[in-house]
């Protein structure tokens, strides 16, 4: 896998429901996104990285199960100016899984936003849609 040499800020977030432990969420953001930094904040876990290798487990399991349209549909979906984002399910994060949402109701305990912003956005929508 190549990453681009292109800035960008990615945002995380997760909410907390009180019938969770927020470590365990915090721990399901962490196994998704190693290279970031995870803050508990009232009743949500926040994460952020400026680095692109934290999308590499997301990277790899769209290649590996050949799901890039789908991602490339939410993120084209979800453009606006240098900005894009997609869901995740957060239990099947929990569990070192990675499994997009369409709508953040397919994550029954609330699902993690990924937020994306860079002056080259359209350089990251184009690695993480073609095989490098």
């Amino acid at each position: 896998m190549r990453i681009p040499n292109t800035n960008c800020k990615i945002d995380i977030f997760c909410p907390v429901n009180l019938s969770e432990d927020p470590e365990k969420v915090k721990q399901a953001v962490a196994n998704i996104f190693p290279y970031s930094i995870i803050k508990n904040e009232n009743f949500s876990i926040h994460a952020q990285s400026k680095e692109l290798r934290s999308l590499e487990k997301i990277y790899e399991t769209i290649h590996k199960n050949k799901s890039q349209n789908i991602y490339i549909r939410n993120l084209e979906n979800n453009l606006e100016n240098d900005t894009t984002w997609f869901l995740l399910n957060k239990q099947a994060a929990f569990v070192d899984k990675i499994a997009i949402c369409d709508e953040p109701e397919e994550s029954p305990l609330g699902p993690i936003k990924v937020i994306l912003t860079s002056s080259n956005i359209d350089a990251i929508i184009d690695w993480i849609d073609f095989a490098n």
